[in-house]
C-alpha cells in the first residue's frame, strides 16, 4: 500500500536545540544568581542529574564551550580567573524578560505612545480633515483629496487645488521620563520568598520595552535600602538583597532630584517595595525603627510625597504584599501624592507595571 510513514520527530540540528534549551534555563539561573556564571552552572549541572536536559553527544562542557563560543560568557584569563556574562548576554537576558513578562513586542524605529489630543503626531488616526498651512504632505489622504477635486472641478476641468486636499488627523506624541526605584532591602527575601528576583526581571523588560519599542523615553533606575543609589540598566541583572531597612524617603528624593533635570513634561515614579518605610536618615546617622509605623519616618515620606505631587510628579507604588497596616501607610501615601497604587502578586507585577506605563503615557500633562 502506498502512503505515508510517520515516525518520532528528530531535528537534524539536535546539538543546537540542545544548546536553546539549555540557554533558556541558563538565564534564569544567572537572573537568580545575580549574574554569578560559576553558580548558574552549577545548579544547571544538577537539573542536568534529576532532568536529564543533555545528551550523551552534548553536554553541559559543550554548552559552556558555545556560550564561550557564541559570546555569552567570557573564558577564564589570569586577570579573571572565573567566567562572566558579557554585553551580549546582559542584552539577552533583558530580551527573554521582556517575551517573558510583556510578550513577544517588535521592535518600533518611533517610540512614542499617543496621547488624547489631536495634531501633529507620528501615530495617523482614521479621521482626516481639510489640509492646512504647514500640514505635513506625507499625511495627505489621496484618495479623499482626489475625490474632493472631482466633486469640486468635474472630470472635464480635472485639477487637484488645495482646497480640495485632505490629510489624515494624528495623535500628539508624548515622551515620558520615569523613575523606577526598587526596594532591596532585607525583607524583599524574608520569610523564604524571593521577591527580589520577579522585581529585577519585570525593571529589565521595562527597561527593554523602552529601549527598543520607546526610545525618546528615559528610564532611570533607583534602589533604596538604608540610603538609595542609582544604578545602570546593564546591572540589573547583577542586584542583590542586602541587610538594609527601608529607606523611602532617600528613594524618593534621589528620584525627585533626578526627575528635575529631565525636560520632558510627562514624568513619574514607579516603585516596587514589599513594605513600610523603616529608616531615615539624619545627619551622618540613621534613625531606624522596623516595629509598627513609626511617625518621624512616615510624616517625612508623606511629606514627599506631598512636593512630588506639587511638582506634578506622580507616584506608583508597586506592593508586594497586602498586610492591613501596609495597605494604610499606602493609602495616606497615594492620598498625599494624588497617585495610584496596586498591590500586585509576584506574577501579576510585570502586567500591572505595563499596564500602568502605557496608560500614563496616553495623558499629557503641562
Amino acid at each position: 500500500m502506498i502512503g505515508w510513514r510517520f515516525s518520532p520527530y528528530r531535528s537534524i540540528n539536535g546539538d543546537q536545540n540542545t544548546f536553546e534549551q539549555l540557554l533558556k534555563i541558563f538565564k534564569d539561573l544567572l537572573v537568580y544568581t545575580s549574574g554569578d556564571v560559576t553558580e548558574a552552572l552549577s545548579w544547571l549541572t544538577e537539573l542536568d542529574k534529576e532532568y536529564n536536559l543533555t545528551t550523551s553527544d552534548y553536554g553541559i562542557a559543550d554548552f559552556i564551550q558555545d556560550l564561550i563560543d557564541k559570546g555569552f560568557i567570557s573564558s577564564p584569563d589570569p586577570i579573571n580567573p572565573g567566567y562572566s556574562p558579557t554585553k551580549k548576554m546582559e542584552i539577552a537576558l533583558r530580551q527573554k524578560a521582556l517575551d517573558d513578562v510583556f510578550g513577544k513586542l517588535k521592535k518600533s524605529k518611533r517610540g512614542n505612545h499617543s496621547t488624547q489630543f489631536n495634531g501633529l503626531g507620528d501615530e495617523q488616526t482614521p479621521e482626516t480633515r481639510p489640509y492646512q498651512f504647514g500640514d505635513h504632505l506625507d499625511k495627505i489622504a489621496v484618495s479623499d483629496s482626489l475625490k474632493n477635486a472631482y466633486i469640486n472641478h468635474g472630470i472635464d476641468h480635472f485639477k487637484l487645488t488645495s482646497d480640495d486636499l485632505e490629510v489624515h488627523d494624528s495623535y500628539y506624541q508624548s515622551q515620558m521620563s520615569t523613575v523606577l526605584m526598587i526596594d532591596i532591602s532585607h525583607s524583599m527575601i524574608l520569610y523564604g520568598e524571593d521577591r527580589i528576583t520577579p522585581a529585577k526581571r519585570v525593571a529589565m523588560a521595562l527597561a527593554e520595552l523602552i529601549q527598543t519599542r520607546y526610545p525618546k523615553d528615559t528610564l532611570d533606575i533607583i534602589v533604596f535600602g538604608n540610603d538609595a543609589w542609582q544604578i545602570k540598566i546593564k546591572d540589573l541583572p547583577y542586584l542583590q538583597v542586602g541587610p538594609y531597612h527601608t529607606n523611602t524617603v532617600a528613594g524618593l528624593q534621589l528620584a525627585m532630584d533626578i526627575l528635575r533635570k529631565r525636560k520632558n513634561n510627562n514624568k513619574q515614579i514607579f516603585m516596587i517595595t514589599d513594605g513600610k518605610p523603616t529608616c531615615i536618615k539624619k545627619g551622618k546617622n540613621y534613625y531606624k525603627n522596623s516595629f509598627g509605623l513609626d511617625k518621624k519616618i512616615i510624616n517625612r515620606t508623606l511629606n514627599l510625597a506631598t512636593q512630588c505631587r506639587k511638582l506634578d510628579i506622580p507616584v506608583t507604588t508597586f506592593m508586594i504584599a497586602r498586610d492591613p497596616y501596609l495597605v494604610r501607610f499606602v493609602e495616606q501615601f497615594t492620598q498625599a501624592n494624588n497617585g495610584k497604587a496596586f498591590y500586585s502578586s509576584l506574577q501579576g507585577l510585570g502586567e500591572f507595571i505595563f499596564r500602568d506605563y502605557k496608560q500614563n503615557k496616553g495623558k499629557r500633562r503641562r
